[in-house]
């Protein structure tokens, strides 16, 4: 039986997360969780799977809430409840699906705990990937990809030696704008820009997925997980969402993970390893009904952020938070139809062309380097 910690229970990911541990409940047990906005829909997840651990967003929720929650549930908030769920002492898996670099100190405080990570916060390896990494390893904690994009790497990988791998090629929908030249994402909506045509996923995430940007985290997020040069990760747009990733090694074999696209395989595959579980829920993939696959090559200057990604990767030091925070408050102003879906890009870009590079910046540097990138982005739309 894994005990489970879950950051973001009300989340995409984490309510995907609960599926699991439903469908598997002689495995997996949930013994802390955190929620955020949806209070509601968390509160009804308490008093179904009764942690012994509660943190929510805000000391106003806590004291909206701390009578209807069970007596036998501990209630925390904030960034201390973010960090006590992460570190709870019962559990053995900390299944990390907050959205944003909220997630980094959980997660660092989860390494040194000693707590398997089930990483699906991609903006922590983005943000400070070589000192998460170094604690893994200092630790000798386990990282596990989420993403179904990483997981997919990561089984290709399985019983083969990673300096016999040629290339990673991560593969991508396109998002909601795939089809559209740049010259017609002149007057998307929010609400277009949410019509993902393969994924259910959250807002952010979605918005994210349109520009690319998401892919470009990936990639960086990649580059952390596997050890491997950015020159030797490749994407590939294929819009069925089938094939989730591939392995290329020195022989020319490639070896790839399918699968109908379902975030709930790549989540299961994490908390079981090294074993695999049944999944009775999944719709099974028949190729045959497919028919076909296809495959392109991105357009860089279709997609910007894309571009930025591998240029802030390279760049190294503080430029991947630059990249992540000036991302974060430009999703977040388009979301609340502040700005346009093209300026997401242009302020972006601008964060990085003011930004002076940080070699090997310790987290105090990342941290002050990620409230500068948003208090720049913010001066910009005011």
């Amino acid at each position: 039986m894994k005990k489970i910690s879950l950051l973001g229970a009300t989340g995409s990911i984490g309510t995907q997360t609960l599926d699991i541990i439903t469908q598997h409940p002689d495995r997996f047990e949930l013994v802390a969780m955190s929620i955020g906005k949806n209070v509601k829909l968390g509160m009804e997840l308490v008093h179904q799977f009764k942690p012994k651990l509660l943190s929510v967003l805000t000391r106003e929720t806590f004291e909206q809430i701390k009578h209807e929650v069970p007596s036998s549930v501990k209630l925390s908030y904030g960034d201390e409840g973010l960090v006590e769920v992460a570190t709870f002492s019962e559990a053995d898996v900390l299944v990390n699906a907050v959205i944003g670099s909220v997630g980094l100190g959980p997660t660092l405080a989860a390494i040194e705990a000693g707590k398997t990570i089930a990483i699906a916060n991609k903006e922590t390896l983005v943000t400070a990937g070589h000192i998460v990494t170094q604690k893994a390893k200092e630790y000798g904690v386990s990282l596990l990809p989420v993403d179904s994009e990483h997981s997919a790497i990561f089984q290709c990988l399985q019983g083969e030696d990673i300096k016999k791998v040629s290339r990673l090629l991560v593969t991508a929908s396109g998002g909601s704008f795939r089809d559209k030249r740049r010259d017609q994402l002149t007057n998307v909506t929010v609400a277009d820009a949410l019509n993902h045509p393969n994924w259910s996923m959250g807002a952010k995430i979605t918005i994210d997925s349109a520009t690319m940007m998401n892919k470009g985290l990936e990639v960086i997020e990649a580059h952390w997980l596997f050890d491997i040069p950015y020159d030797q990760i490749e994407v590939l747009l294929h819009k069925e969402s089938i094939i989730h990733s591939m392995v290329e090694y020195v022989d020319g074999s490639v070896i790839a993970q399918l699968g109908t696209p379902d975030m709930r395989v790549p989540i299961q595959y994490a908390l079981s390893y090294p074993d695999r579980l049944d999944f009775k829920k999944q719709e099974r993939l028949n190729l045959w009904e497919v028919g076909k696959l296809h495959f392109n090559k991105p357009d860089f200057e279709r997609y910007r952020c894309l571009k930025f990604a591998y240029e802030a990767g390279r760049s190294g030091g503080t430029m991947p938070t630059v990249l992540n925070a000036a991302n974060e408050v430009a999703v977040a102003a388009f979301l609340e139809n502040r700005i346009t879906f093209l300026q997401i890009e242009d302020y972006i870009e601008q964060a990085l062309e003011n930004h002076q590079l940080v070699n090997k910046p310790s987290l105090e540097t990342i941290i002050e380097v990620d409230q500068q990138t948003r208090r720049f982005v913010h001066s910009l739309m005011t």
